[in-house]
């Protein structure tokens, strides 16, 4: 039967600029960094606390994917405070923290433009 998500993948143009922000600013690690091609690696990132990972990877021929809305939503358990704390690192917000009747939410994008979800739990 199935257990989980392994992993999902967002789709980047520069490897290295993505794996920066990710680690840097959203406090991710480095789980898996190896050699796919010469123009290509295999990033494979943990997030604290979870089990699912996170792939900086574009396949050849999808670059079209970079830079769009992701179907990943991030959860925490503040999102004010997250918000505040990864806005200090420079993430950049499309908007404040909303509180809706089925939890808080907002939006931020990674420095290729793929937009993400942050919401309560």
């Amino acid at each position: 039967m199935i257990k989980a998500i392994k992993f999902a993948s967002v789709p980047v143009r520069d490897q290295d600029l993505a794996l920066s922000f990710y680690t840097e600013r959203l406090g991710f690690r480095v789980v898996t960094d190896q050699p796919i091609t010469k123009e290509q690696r295999w990033i494979e990132l943990g997030i604290p606390g979870a089990e699912t990972r996170l792939v900086l990877f574009t396949p050849d021929g999808e670059g079209d994917g970079v830079g769009s809305t992701s179907n990943v939503t991030f959860m925490a358990d503040d999102v004010q405070q997250t918000y505040e704390e990864l806005e200090n690192r420079g993430v950049a917000f499309t908007s404040p923290p909303q509180s809706m009747p089925w939890g808080t939410y907002t939006s931020f994008e990674d420095p290729d433009g793929n937009t993400f979800v942050l919401s309560s739990r």
